[in-house]
């Protein structure tokens, strides 16, 4: 879709008023130097970020993104909200990306209906965790380097990632302290797939909501796993039960990608 600027516009009294549109902007960052996308009182995070470069230009009062990523996270695909009222100035899009760091892209904006929310409308979102063999200077913070990659065993990673599509509650899976009201999460996609060189491994899962650190839960369980530190039929076990995993492990943040946000609308 391309940027549409249209203003609506209603009489009374005499008098015209513009009313506020809503619009979505499609994003990418990497989440090396942020806490998290959402607003902190003393750090800094990727939406304090977008919403003061936007207020140098236009009146926006907050952006509202799809989902919370935590410190160190990144987003290859986000989309945010936020309501303006008025006319995008000329050359809109490239002067707010002058005043974002090269760590944050706004990639396009376009208008959506007013009842259109980015993070209770998406329909399904996809998160990707890398995890190399070599360590690598130029991936250090996008990728996470296993020292112990050759004693994996692929086959107990596949195993438990074909496991978890078998359930649609995951309370093992979630940091404690969740406000989360429901631990149901609809999977659609749980793979580990080795890259052809055989130096790099990618998981990959999609679902329709997921719970506070569910992702970096679940790879850390694979990862004990494959290195036989936790059986698969203990995690069946807790999942079974829906009870907290004797060995935890929440894997480094800098391996996760949120890939993909789907809407029924885009």
């Amino acid at each position: 879709m391309h940027l549409r600027i249209l203003v609506s516009a209603f009489l009374f009294s005499g008098n015209e008023y513009l009313s506020a549109m809503r619009y979505f902007a499609e994003l990418a960052y990497r989440g090396t130097n942020y806490h998290g996308w959402q607003k902190q009182k003393n750090a800094p995070s990727v939406q304090e970020t977008i919403q003061q470069a936007f207020s140098t230009i236009i009146s926006v009062e907050e952006v509202v993104g799809c989902g919370r990523t935590d410190t160190g996270v990144h987003a290859s695909q986000y989309f945010m909200h936020f309501d303006f009222e008025g006319e995008f100035p000329e050359g809109f899009l490239r002067r707010v990306n002058k005043f974002l760091d090269a760590d944050i892209v706004i990639k396009r904006i376009f208008e959506v209906s007013n009842e259109a929310h980015a993070r209770f409308d998406a329909v399904e979102r996809s998160y990707t965790y890398y995890i190399t063999r070599n360590k690598d200077p130029f991936r250090y913070d996008l990728a996470w380097h296993y020292p112990f990659f050759d004693k994996l065993d692929l086959a107990k990673l596949s195993e438990v990632a074909d496991l978890l599509q078998q359930y649609t509650e995951f309370a093992p899976f979630c940091k404690t302290n969740s406000d989360a009201k429901t631990m149901k999460c609809e999977l659609s996609r749980a793979e580990w797939v080795l890259s052809g060189d055989g130096n790099e491994l990618s998981f990959h899962i999609s679902a329709n909501r997921f719970l506070r650190g569910m992702v970096r839960l679940i790879v850390g369980a694979c990862i004990n796993a494959g290195i036989g530190m936790l059986g698969v039929e203990e995690i069946q076990k807790a999942l079974d039960e829906q009870s907290p995993l004797k060995k935890s492990w929440s894997v480094p943040a800098h391996g996760l990608f949120l890939c993909d946000v789907k809407y029924s609308f885009i």
